[in-house]
């Protein structure tokens, strides 16, 4: 299933680095089916060209009564939702096809398999990552999506229903000396490019400490508004590293000549995002759940190559994972 969002927003958030990865290097699995076997917990390597995964798995979903009967009853009347997306970033969460207007990727597949098993059809509507969830507290929209980590410091202000399990960890050039990051002093002296307003950055700007008390150059950090706007900036040599979600940098390292993935540097759960002390939580969580056991889940993670990232359950605002 795939989504064309309205005239005025598509006209506008095509990024500019996203054309930089050609239709042709698009590719996740093999030929488009989406079946390829992932034995490396990320993306199926299927070396650097192909086309889009399009298998349907959302389609054969059926409603879930008692899902259902979890949402309040004035989201059931009116039957839809608002859904705030960050599309146009790294795949596979969620991206723009070829045409400039269609939005595919994992996270599309999650809202609208959810969205499905409760009844519900979604107004969806792109928006930038980092004004998501200030967004969510106004009432503007009634969920967001954008693999958005589950940390503690969101969750003062935002409610979380997890699907995923991602995370943090960092990408480079070929020709860099960097073979694994596992503490932050690593980065310094060098350029560090990030998405705005995401954990990463406030996972860099929070440890720039580290090397000041280890008495280097600290680390410079540079955000970019459009999550994919990173990679032009570290295969021009305006960054030394890319710090990104753990499937992002997975897939780019794929699909880009030149590219080295670091691994993972600290896990995170992955969930909607909802205006704090939201009433969907409990539906939504149950309609996880149900395509955890119908095996629709399983199914949308291995049409996109994620299966490392599989949850037992969902949960509502977990706390987060500590190292």
């Amino acid at each position: 299933m795939s989504t064309a969002l309205p005239a005025p927003e598509r006209s506008r958030r095509i990024p500019v680095a996203f054309a930089l990865i050609t239709a042709a290097t698009l590719a996740l699995t093999a030929c488009g089916s989406g079946d390829a076997a992932d034995t490396t917990g990320g993306a199926a390597p299927a070396g650097r060209s192909g086309t889009i995964p399009t298998t349907d798995v959302v389609s054969p979903v059926e409603k879930d009564a008692a899902a259902a009967r979890l949402l309040p009853a004035d989201v059931r009347a009116r039957g839809t939702l608002r859904v705030a997306a960050s599309v146009g970033g790294t795949p596979p969460g969620a991206f723009y096809r070829e045409d400039g207007r269609t939005v595919v990727g994992q996270d599309i597949d999650f809202a609208d398999a959810v969205a499905k098993v409760l009844g519900l059809r979604l107004k969806r509507e792109a928006a930038s990552f980092e004004a998501i969830l200030p967004a969510l507290g106004s009432g503007k929209y009634d969920l967001g999506t954008g693999n958005f980590g589950v940390t503690d410091e969101r969750r003062r202000t935002i409610d979380f229903v997890t699907y995923i399990n991602d995370g943090q960890g960092f990408a480079v050039r070929e020709d860099s000396g960097l073979k694994k990051i596992t503490h932050l002093e690593q980065l310094c002296g060098l350029n560090v490019a990030t998405g705005a307003g995401t954990t990463f950055e406030v996972t860099l700007e929070d440890n720039k400490h580290v090397c000041e008390e280890a008495g280097k150059e600290p680390y410079s950090v540079k955000t970019y508004a459009e999550p994919g706007a990173v990679w032009p900036a570290l295969r021009q040599g305006r960054a030394d590293v890319v710090m990104s979600t753990i499937n992002g940098l997975r897939y780019a390292v794929h699909q880009q000549e030149g590219l080295r993935f670091l691994g993972e540097y600290r896990r995170l759960d992955v969930g909607f995002a909802f205006k704090k002390g939201t009433k969907l939580a409990p539906a939504f969580r149950a309609a996880v759940n149900r395509l955890i056991e119908d095996g629709t889940y399983d199914r949308i993670l291995k049409k996109w190559g994620t299966r490392g990232s599989a949850i037992e359950a969902s949960r509502i605002s977990p706390p987060e994972i500590k190292d």
